[in-house]
């Protein structure tokens, strides 16, 4: 069980590679973008459109990681008082009965939303817009089960815990 938790959580590094690397595209992106509009008075709709089609990306998968990192907020009033043991029990519920149910319905009807994109052929309203825009609509469902394999390190991660202190 260790070893698929280790596998899970180096999954979610990995994924939080993917996001540094989309984070460096997107800063390249605006600075060509931000040259091009003030020194040579060119601008393209389709770079701007890039900009926030890596935002979106980065930000979406950057959930995944920052849950293997412990990093999302808490409301720890309560929860840092207590035992490791009733945090791992609090911890492995919440996975169960909230984000695997939340990441299922985002997955499901996520995966419908790009699908629907993608056979409409849709593309961007803007004249020299991206086209394929059903790629970033399918970063809904493909965030949502990153998010669920990172949530499943840390019910994995809990478990582990609760074995061995029992």
């Amino acid at each position: 069980m260790l070893r698929l938790q280790r596998a899970v959580d180096g999954f979610s590094k990995g994924i939080a590679g993917l996001t540094a690397v989309l984070m460096l595209l997107m800063l390249v992106n605006i600075f060509y973008d931000v040259v091009m509009r003030y020194f040579f008075r060119s601008s393209s709709i389709g770079m701007q459109e890039l900009e926030w089609h890596l935002f979106a990306a980065m930000f979406l998968l950057g959930i995944a990681s920052t849950l293997q990192a412990e990093g999302h907020v808490r409301v720890d009033i309560i929860y840092d008082k207590l035992a490791a043991r009733k945090r791992a029990w609090i911890d492995s519920l919440g996975v169960v009965f909230f984000l695997f149910p939340f990441c299922g319905l985002i997955a499901w009807y996520g995966y419908d939303f790009a699908l629907e994109a993608y056979n409409l052929g849709e593309t961007s309203g803007d004249p020299g817009g991206l086209p394929y825009r059903w790629i970033i609509k399918s970063m809904i469902p493909i965030s949502a089960i990153c998010l669920a394999i990172s949530g499943f390190g840390m019910l994995l991660k809990n478990l582990i815990q609760l074995r061995n202190n029992a």
